[in-house]
This record gives C-alpha cells, structure tokens and sequence, in this order.
C-alpha cells in the first residue's frame, strides 16, 4: 500500500499470446488497461498477422525486458510455394505467381540451407528505421528504402508437412530475424517464389505460449524474477544487498555476461556485469 493507502498497480512479466489482426503495441494497450497502469513494454515485436507468444513487461520489469530479446526463439508457421507478395506474407499484393514443380527433398534443401550464421536484409515492409524514417512508410508512399544487412541465426528450420504447394514447418531462431524473409529465400533458392501464410510465436527461451493468456483477460503478472531467471544467479550478503541497492561498484562474480544479484531472500535487487577486476550494475531495481 501507498502512503494514501492505494494499492501500486501490479508489476512484473506477462506471458501473452497475441490474436492476429492487432500489432504488438496494441496488444500492449490492452494490458496497460487492465493492469491499470501505463508503465508497460515488450520484447520481441510479432507483425499483425502472427500470433503467439508476447512477453510484455509492466512495472518496474520493463526495464528487464532488454535481457529478454536475445533469448532464442520457436515459430510454427507455413509457406505457400509458387506465389511472390509484395511484403513476403499474405497482407501484402501478389506480384508473382509461378507454376511448382519442385519434390519435398529440394524444399527440405533450400530450408536447411539457411541453418546457421547469416546476414539478412529487413524486408521493406517493416519497422526498422533508416535516415529516421520507418521502412513500411516509405515503401507505402512508393518511396522503398533498404535497410543494412544484419547479422542472424537460424539454429532449425525444418518443413513439418506438405499439402500442395502448402508446406508447414517449425523454425529456431535468433533475435532479429524475419521469418517471411526466410521464407522468401526458400522461395527464390526454389525458383518458384514463395509467401508466409502462417506464423505462430510458440516460445522464446524457456517460456511457452501455452502458459499465455490473450491480451487484457484476467492479468497476473510473474514476479520480477521471472524476467531474469535465465541468467546466472549471484547471492549477496547483506553488505553487497546494500551497496548494490544503491547502484555501487560490486566484486567481479566470474561469471561471463549479465547475471542477477539476489539479497538472502531470494529478492531481485538488480543486474550486474563483470568488467575486469569489478562488476557494474546493469540495472538496480529501486522500490517502486
């Protein structure tokens, strides 16, 4: 309770399973109004057209959420050989359309050929900004810009299914990869084209969608230390609960990366990282 006796709205990580037709920020206003609350966020934007798993941070747990955007990430989803859209998903126009005359082996081929360590180019229809202007808004005004290639990771990328020129798969990812670009290289490696009909968020790191909830429908956040769980874990004494507490300068743990700083009670205090011979705080977790 506050000093007026108000209850602090509530606080910590939601496990949301995101409808199609609605964009991950308006999945958010959703949870922002039933939690009452505006300090919410997310990690791990989903286009309207996917569905699945949206962690969404509220509280002092948005400012977690940055430790939760590389952690590896499981789709389901299909492709539909032998049609090209102009966004690489079935939102977009047609803008090609050829015959499929390919067998399943050089479909498993041209998706196994994309395991690995990569670059890929952000499709035009999407929001990663260049010169500050969103990729989507200026393909629209028939002004299409192209982003730089990124660096990603495709640990699995394998088909589940094929009816026609429908073919179902499952993909593992890292962050920062578009799955309908994927999808369109499948395509092109092909010679067929290829568009995604079907994506579905199903994990992110040890969190699954099956544990989610529609946006807005009964919220009850995980503690804080849910955001966190997935990395080192580091006890203090009380001195170091302390001086952490206060955002100071802490031993090195040993331990390579970000990890959690813990009091005896097993309460999040912040996060740490070791730089040589002490550890700085990433993020301190003041009472709200």
């Amino acid at each position: 309770m506050s000093a007026l006796g108000v209850a602090p709205p509530p606080e910590g990580l939601l496990l949301v399973d995101k409808p199609p037709g609605i964009t991950s920020h308006d999945a958010v206003s959703l949870v922002r109004r039933a939690l009452g609350t505006r300090k919410v966020g997310h990690a791990g934007t989903l286009d309207p057209m996917a569905t699945g798993l949206l962690l969404v941070g509220a509280g002092r747990a948005t400012r977690l959420l940055r430790f939760l955007g590389d952690l590896p990430k499981t789709y389901e989803g299909t492709m539909r050989l032998g049609i090209e859209t102009a966004t690489l998903d079935a939102d977009g126009d047609v803008v090609r359309v050829e015959a499929v005359m390919v067998a399943d082996e050089e479909v498993h081929g041209a998706m196994a050929a994309l395991v690995g360590d990569s670059l890929q180019i952000p499709p035009a229809y999407s929001a990663v900004k260049v010169g500050g202007r969103r990729l989507y808004q200026a393909a629209r005004a028939g002004e299409p810009l192209e982003a730089a290639a990124r660096p990603i990771h495709v640990e699995a990328f394998d088909p589940t299914s094929r009816l026609g020129d429908d073919v179902d798969f499952r993909v593992v990812c890292g962050s920062g990869t578009y799955v309908r670009v994927l999808v369109a290289d499948v395509g092109a490696a092909l010679g067929c084209g290829a568009h995604l009909t079907r994506l579905r968020r199903t994990r992110v790191g040890p969190f699954a969608v099956a544990d989610a909830r529609p946006p807005g429908y009964g919220e009850t956040p995980l503690p804080l230390e849910a955001a966190v769980a997935h990395l080192p874990r580091v006890v203090l004494d009380d001195e170091e609960t302390r001086a952490a507490s206060h955002g100071r300068i802490l031993g090195p743990a040993g331990v390579d990366g970000p990890y959690g700083v813990y009091d005896d009670d097993g309460s999040l205090v912040g996060v740490y990282e070791d730089d040589g011979a002490k550890a700085a705080p990433l993020v301190i977790l003041a009472a709200s």
